[in-house]
């Protein structure tokens, strides 16, 4: 059973402390190069732990290409962070230092999405209700800038709309190679991983998403959707 978790681009490292606090023997290392939403997670997302759950979360600000010392079980990289290596050999080189970061029989699992409505621009606007009463809400809005065919370079905001009018204009922003899951497994490969899988998700009876997640050789085409890529060591 796996025991220690490296989280990649960690941001505010919440799956380290959900992964600790999953477990009393489970060990979690979050490795981001941005101070800002490292201190964030501290206050906000470390602080909420029990004090000995605290003790088994290490944050590191380093580059995620850095060799650690002591190798994971598990290493994710979510949220389509890789994709910020734009090249085929930037890509190559991250997966080949992830893979001596896991511990041999150990995985490194990644997101990725697709889908020809994800190369639109165009705005997706959700309304994120009220967390308690007398509340207001606010509005989510994805905004799809543009989207190069020709070296798959895309960018992305979001934005938060509030009650009163006012906006956190680009709260967040992105701009990624679009990758697609054969390049993503080829590179795996090549990274001297043993082999790859791809999970995707199922349907329930409205042809939504059931959030049960089964590995596939085939899928649909959809027009906007995720999937994990599984790399084993």
């Amino acid at each position: 059973p796996p025991l220690t978790l490296r989280e990649d681009f960690c941001g505010t490292f919440a799956v380290c402390c959900e992964w600790v606090r999953s477990h009393p023997n489970r060990r979690a290392i979050g490795v981001d190069l941005d101070p800002e939403p490292l201190d964030w997670g501290r206050r906000h997302n470390l602080a909420l732990l029990p004090v000995e759950a605290r003790q088994r979360v290490e944050c590191k600000k380093v580059d995620v290409r850095t060799v650690a010392r002591i190798k994971s079980d598990i290493l994710a990289a979510q949220n389509f962070s890789f994709w910020i290596f734009k090249t085929r050999s930037e890509l190559l080189g991250y997966f080949k230092k992830a893979y001596a970061n896991i511990s041999d029989g150990g995985i490194m699992v990644l997101d990725m999405m697709g889908g020809w409505e994800c190369y639109e621009q165009m705005d997706d606007v959700r309304k994120i209700e009220a967390d308690g009463p007398g509340k207001p809400g606010f509005k989510y809005v994805w905004e799809q800038v543009g989207y190069n065919p020709v070296n798959h370079d895309a960018s992305f905001y979001i934005h938060f709309r509030f009650h009163d009018g006012s906006e956190q204009h680009r709260a967040f922003e992105y701009h990624w190679r679009f990758w697609t899951i054969p390049e993503v497994r080829e590179l795996l490969d090549e990274a001297g991983f043993s082999s790859t899988g791809v999970y995707w998700e199922g349907e329930d009876e409205n042809g939504e998403g059931d959030g049960q997640w089964q590995r596939v050789e085939s899928a649909k085409s959809d027009p906007s959707w995720i999937a994990y890529i599984v790399a084993f060591k």
